[in-house]
């Protein structure tokens, strides 16, 4: 592609340099030529400003490129409903009312399903395996024809690691118990669940807690424990879910106008990539650093924490690859990015089972690790 080309080239070791070196200071970062042009951007995100997580990566990123840029290159964040809608940043972006967005790709999948394939797809990849996937194993090539299409340039700026399976205001026992659920769910896991039962909706993570209070819905998902904690979901719900079958590892992306893109010097592109990729690193680790301590709230204060029951799980895993057969009858794109996807998920899988999987199992069960060391109390 157009704007990685550049980056390979030995003359510009901006992005590089950035990037492996998160805790620069404005002083150390390599700083544009004078004759620079001042840039000035908007960009709306799909999330809440109550939540330092996901909204804070857009705010992050824009930070980082103004101090990469001397304070050149000038983005400003926007929560969502400040410019647009939480849903309509694709939209945003691709019309050009802004230059540039922060969102979740599974939320478009009105428009194509295949653009859930670059955030979360149910039973796909976590974190890395998704990283992965999209530098190193083609992923970027094989959607960039896909945001072509929308006059987008997509570039990974965080993840949330795994989720959660949803808040309920009853429990779940059975596939029984799914039938008539009002479920807010983002991305192709309605489509599966509606196999089931269940009547999915799909709702901005601001309209979410009203629409629980007021008995709109039954249940909802959204991330995991800091951020629902923030949200407030379990003054209305009871019943705490996992794991989020239909999010292992997705990825949130900042889009560009395709148009501002090629416009942007390409020492300004650099920065943005830069900025990207240690937002890319940065929300996971808040993620995994901030839920412990939030799920230990949660369960001390009533939340009923529990797996989705087996039965449960299997029926899903199957509604979603009848519905991965539709898709492919649907969505060119979804015929041709799935099995590149699929391919590479099976392999990764076969990976992580030889070596994290086994080190996981066998740690997160020891019994000797859980011990305290000798004359602690």
């Amino acid at each position: 592609m157009e704007r990685r080309s550049f980056l390979k080239k030995a003359g510009v070791g901006l992005a590089a340099g950035v990037a492996a070196a998160p805790g620069l200071s404005q002083a150390q970062a390599p700083a544009p030529s004078a004759g620079m042009p001042t840039i000035t951007w908007r960009m709306p995100s799909s999330f809440p400003k109550s939540l330092d997580t996901l909204y804070g990566g857009a705010e992050f990123v824009c930070k980082r490129v103004a101090e990469i840029t001397d304070g050149k290159f000038q983005i400003r964040p926007f929560a969502a409903g400040e410019i647009v809608p939480a849903l309509q940043v694709l939209d945003a972006v691709q019309n050009g009312t802004v230059e540039i967005g922060q969102t979740a790709m599974y939320y478009y999948i009105g428009k194509d399903p295949a653009l859930a394939l670059a955030c979360a797809v149910p039973f796909g990849m976590n974190t890395r395996q998704m990283n992965a996937w999209w530098y190193y194993g083609g992923g970027d090539d094989a959607c960039a024809p896909m945001f072509k299409d929308y006059g987008v340039v997509a570039i990974p700026a965080g993840s949330t690691g795994t989720q959660m399976g949803g808040w309920y205001r009853k429990e779940l026992k059975s596939v029984a118990d799914l039938k008539g659920l009002k479920f807010r769910i983002a991305g192709l896991a309605g489509g599966a669940l509606a196999k089931l039962g269940v009547v999915a909706q799909q709702i901005g993570g601001g309209d979410i807690y009203p629409a629980l209070e007021k008995g709109t819905i039954d249940a909802a998902e959204w991330v995991g424990p800091y951020d629902d904690e923030k949200l407030g979901f379990n003054k209305v719900a009871k019943y705490y879910y996992y794991p989020a079958w239909w999010e292992g590892g997705p990825m949130v992306h900042v889009l560009v106008n395709e148009k501002k893109w090629k416009e942007l010097p390409k020492s300004y592109q650099a920065a943005l990539e830069a900025a990207c990729g240690e937002a890319n690193v940065r929300m996971p680790a808040q993620y995994d650093m901030k839920n412990p301590a939030a799920l230990k709230r949660l369960v001390a204060g009533g939340t009923q924490l529990r797996p989705f029951p087996k039965s449960i799980m299997e029926a899903s895993e199957k509604a979603v690859y009848e519905l991965y057969a539709e898709l492919a009858e649907k969505s060119p794109h979804w015929k041709r990015i799935y099995p590149l996807w699929k391919k590479f998920r099976d392999e990764e899988f076969l990976w992580f089972r030889i070596a994290e999987d086994t080190y996981d199992n066998f740690v997160f069960s020891s019994k000797i690790g859980q011990e305290k060391p000798a004359g602690k109390k």
